[in-house]
């Protein structure tokens, strides 16, 4: 890469973001716009990265991007929303005189997102970081699967409603239809189909009849929006085997003592 090594360098920093639910933008450093494999890389010289520390070990690496919040590419709004969390991030240099030839710098998923004086910063975290997952499971009473998943096998065809927010209380929803049963929302996961939630998703702390309530108060106003509910399950073996036949499937162990046993006997 001889541009990289010039007496008078031509470097700009280029970003591709690809959120999770398919909208992909470019952004570079640059003053200008540039176009890198078909895609517009926008101008936004606001857009700085920090220094990046990347290691050879199984550590992961490290950066940081901070930008403006003035153009239509990244919103507060957006930010505040979540429709940013878990993106995809591609950081790279290019000669910008003769964009092609790329210099990878990194590439991961957008972490911790901070607001501060009209811009914000962004954490980078590398592909490296998933190694600090634990890669067994602990023992655990209630199901450590997700209803319908691999590993549950519940078909959830017939488990998923389209219903319209009839009326907005807080965190608390009302439908224009009941639950097919007691609790069948509780646990689950709320699609908005339209307004200026579309396409993002809630969860479901509690449900009866005609009332949700979700684990956060909706940022905007839901009322007469169309909902797509996908029902929950509250990972009991009970309801594991009563309501949906799949005892066979259940992921934990209910019958298994804990270390509450100890406090079971007096003295002990």
């Amino acid at each position: 890469m001889e541009w990289l090594t010039g007496e008078l360098t031509s470097v700009a920093f280029c970003w591709r973001l690809e959120r999770r639910d398919g909208v992909a933008i470019g952004l570079t450093a640059h003053d200008r716009d540039l176009v890198v494999d078909g895609l517009r890389y926008r101008a936004a010289p606001g857009m700085t990265p920090s220094a990046i520390e990347r290691t050879r070990s199984l550590d992961a690496d490290s950066m940081d991007v901070r930008g403006a919040l003035g153009s239509g590419a990244i919103t507060e709004q957006d930010l505040l929303l979540g429709r940013w969390d878990g993106a995809r991030v591609s950081v790279f240099a290019i000669d910008w005189t003769a964009p092609g030839e790329r210099a990878a710098l990194g590439d991961g998923s957008i972490g911790a997102v901070e607001l501060n004086d009209g811009g914000f910063s962004a954490e980078l975290r590398s592909v490296a970081a998933a190694l600090d997952r634990d890669v067994s499971e602990s023992t655990t009473p209630g199901c450590r699967a997700e209803l319908g998943d691999a590993r549950c096998r519940v078909a959830m065809a017939a488990r998923e409603h389209v219903v319209r927010v009839v009326s907005v209380e807080g965190a608390v929803l009302t439908l224009d239809r009941e639950e097919p049963v007691a609790d069948a929302f509780a646990g689950g996961r709320l699609r908005w189909l339209g307004g200026a939630l579309c396409g993002l998703e809630a969860h479901i702390a509690r449900s009866s009849g005609t009332m949700i309530t979700l684990r956060e108060t909706p940022e905007s106003d839901v009322t007469g929006i169309r909902v797509r509910i996908r029902e929950g399950c509250d990972k009991t073996i009970a309801t594991c085997a009563a309501r949906f036949g799949n005892a066979e499937n259940f992921r934990g162990e209910p019958y298994l003592p804990g270390i509450d046993l100890l406090t079971r006997y007096p003295g002990a």
